[in-house]
């Protein structure tokens, strides 16, 4: 198997691979609830207006879309993208970034491993599981605008901010 990395990083695949789900193990809720959304979606919007970032962000619990936000410069093409990520997160239990590239690790598409059509689902970074310990996966954040890495980085982030860690 090829030693494939990160853009930017020298840590190989399996390493990143490793990283993605200690994130996934980390990063959980005690509760997930509109006030949470909030706080999430706020901090990104902010972030986004201070730094002049061209983001579109989409927090869901469940089926009910919590949190909509598009900055200036972002177009309908962001939301089809983070409808996309946050089907995957759904399906696979696991953040749109760790699909992508552990498809990429095993050098494999996702029609080929999963039978899915891309127009549907989509394996870049940027949406994140909203995991509450003890019970799974009771929505996702999504952000979508800028590459994989910083969409994921900037989803990893705000959870971070909220949870304070």
């Amino acid at each position: 198997m090829a030693n494939l990395t990160r853009p930017g990083y020298t840590t190989p695949m399996s390493s990143l691979l490793e990283t993605l789900l200690a994130q996934e193990a980390d990063l959980q809720f005690t509760q997930f609830n509109a006030t949470t959304a909030w706080r999430l979606g706020s901090y990104l919007a902010d972030k986004s207006r201070k730094e002049g970032l061209k983001i579109t962000v989409g927090i869901t619990r469940g089926s009910q879309r919590m949190f909509h936000y598009s900055a200036e410069g972002t177009s309908p093409d962001n939301d089809a993208w983070v409808d996309r990520k946050t089907r995957t997160v759904y399906r696979f239990g696991h953040s749109s970034y760790y699909m992508g590239r552990k498809l990429a690790h095993e050098d494999k598409s996702a029609a080929e491993k999963y039978y899915v059509d891309e127009k549907e689902y989509c394996f870049h970074g940027g949406s994140f599981p909203l995991i509450v310990k003890g019970t799974g996966v009771v929505g996702t954040l999504t952000v979508s605008g800028l590459t994989q890495e910083v969409d994921h980085d900037l989803a990893v982030g705000a959870i971070r901010h909220v949870l304070r860690k």
